[in-house]
């Protein structure tokens, strides 16, 4: 296996020693932020389970390693569990606080999206936490999503309610032609 130049961005597949580095990115926007509404951080157990969850029914679960360290991380999972959603995916993406602006939830979401498209999925979606969240919105728009919606007040934390904003992008042919069975 070749080395990555330092500096070098690999995305890859999750394996089971990046899942420390994940918790601790995602306990930061449990206790700071508004992408996860989470309250308290799961544990690693908890992590292990979920991600585990995603990768057995089939969806893409990524991690971007710079320099040997796990920068962020991104995973597609069902949208709803109605058959008829099975060609829908929710999109999830992380970066790490010394990341953050560097580019990488650009790779991932640019890798998340390709993988998926290939994987036959059509239409892909991101609920972002609060419409006050505007570097989450803008990032998303700058990827090719729409915004097609925002629920009101459907959420509370940090001591005020928060919006769910949900965008959309087509994944391929999108809605354009029938999918393969």
């Amino acid at each position: 296996m070749n080395t990555p130049a330092p500096d070098e961005i690999v995305i890859r597949d999750v394996e089971d020693g990046d899942m420390a580095a994940i918790r601790e990115i995602y306990a930061l926007q449990v206790l700071h932020g508004v992408s996860s509404w989470e309250e308290e951080p799961p544990s690693l157990a908890d992590m292990i389970s979920r991600r585990n969850a995603v990768v057995k029914a089939g969806y893409p679960y990524r991690v971007a390693i710079r320099d040997a360290r796990v920068t962020g991380y991104a995973y597609a999972s069902s949208y709803r569990p109605r058959p008829g959603y099975r060609y829908t995916v929710e999109n999830s993406v992380y970066v790490a606080e010394h990341a953050q602006r560097s580019g990488i939830g650009k790779l991932l979401l640019e890798d998340l999206i390709e993988v998926c498209t290939k994987m036959n999925f059509r239409q892909m979606i991101a609920v972002v936490g609060d419409s006050d969240n505007a570097m989450s919105i803008d990032f998303h728009v700058k990827m090719g999503f729409r915004k097609i919606g925002v629920i009101k007040s459907i959420g509370f934390k940090f001591g005020r309610w928060l919006d769910s904003v949900v965008m959309q992008l087509p994944l391929g042919d999108g809605d354009n032609t029938p999918p393969e069975s």
